[in-house]
């Protein structure tokens, strides 16, 4: 339960606006790094203080500032102060059971979304709160620790060229959700590689271990859908709604990031079909292999009433049964038991019971 349900009750009985982390501590240090850039000039660097973000706050240039670890709340408070940033909103930030959403405010805007990744070593979805302050001339970032999905956007902002380094920070969130969606598409592949592969043992030997994997994936992949789900209306709010920190130039990579979303769900409904599929064909297979056991043990037990009513009669103690004095009534015994035996074959085989 804890894999979809974060510990709300921290928050219980405070006002609107405290800040309380809510979430699991995932990095020790809060790190705080810097990208300044426009066409003409780059600039790296880690921050030892939010402070020392201030100069590069209003300026011209595009500035990136990537907060990893979000429990430190003095260090967030401080940043909800220098950039303006709405008390709620910073609530939200280190809330990590946040929904995806968007939310327009007069000088920037915010957005949440989740950033998913497969544990091998846990063999389940792992998610992770990312949420994105787009100023005119800023965009905050905020993850829980350090590692993300984002390592591509860097590698174009540090080339001379493109169109990140020509655009403002509308088209640097658009890059950084379009990293986040793209990266589903990694997971679902993977998931798809394992629902083939849980197909193929199924045909071959279906055994109670597969359906528990069956189920396993069943519950990674509602998990998966619950955090995706939600960034349609998130796209489509920036997309539809107006606001001048972003450009009408940016709506047509928004719409793109759209239906790339769309095209996620729907392969997440489709999985799920086949999973669905899969635990009916692993109970009609074991419901088969039931009923041809019980067809092989009825055939057999059909073919013995018979015998065992004539080795009865012949083995009771009666004095007076003539063929008991009889030479030959063992031999014949035999061969009417062979012949009854042979003629229920041929009539079952006649029928296609056997």
């Amino acid at each position: 339960m804890p894999h979809f349900i974060k510990k709300y009750s921290k928050k219980a009985g405070l006002s609107p606006g405290s800040l309380v982390h809510i979430g699991e501590k995932k990095i020790e240090t809060i790190r705080i790094a810097l990208i300044n850039y426009d066409r003409e000039q780059l600039l790296e660097k880690d921050l030892a203080t939010i402070e020392d973000a201030l100069p590069y706050r209003d300026t011209s240039p595009v500035t990136w500032i990537n907060v990893d670890g979000l429990h430190e709340i003095a260090v967030i408070e401080k940043m909800g102060v220098h950039f303006g940033i709405h008390p709620l909103v910073l609530e939200d930030i280190v809330h990590t059971g946040q929904r995806p959403k968007a939310e327009n405010f007069d000088d920037y805007i915010y957005v949440v979304l989740k950033m998913l990744d497969i544990d091998t070593a846990a063999d389940h979805i792992t998610a992770e709160q990312v949420s994105l302050v787009l100023g005119p001339h800023f965009l905050i970032s905020f993850q829980e620790k350090e590692g993300d999905v984002f390592d591509n956007v860097r590698q174009r902002i540090r080339k001379t060229r493109g169109r990140i380094r020509m655009s403002g920070t509308d088209y640097l969130a658009y890059a950084l959700m379009d990293a986040v969606v793209d990266h589903y598409f990694e997971i679902l592949e993977k998931l798809g590689e394992k629902i083939e592969q849980l197909e193929e043992e199924l045909l071959e030997n279906p055994t109670p271990r597969i359906l528990e994997n069956i189920h396993h994936i069943k519950r990674e992949m509602i998990f998966f859908r619950k955090q995706v789900w939600p960034l349609r209306e998130v796209l489509n709010s920036l997309i539809k709604d107006p606001s001048d920190l972003i450009q009408e130039s940016t709506h047509i990579f928004l719409r793109d990031v759209y239906d790339h979303t769309i095209q996620i769900i729907d392969t997440i409904e489709s999985l799920r079909d086949v999973l669905s599929g899969l635990s009916d064909l692993y109970l009609s297979t074991v419901s088969n292999r039931m009923n041809e056991v019980m067809k092989v043990l009825t055939i057999i037990a059909t073919i013995f009433i018979p015998l065992t009513f004539i080795a009865g009669i012949y083995g009771m103690n009666f004095e007076f049964m003539p063929e008991l004095k009889w030479r030959w009534s063992y031999p014949v015994l035999w061969i009417l038991l062979i012949v009854i035996f042979s003629a229920m074959l041929l009539w079952f085989k006649k029928r296609r019971w056997l």
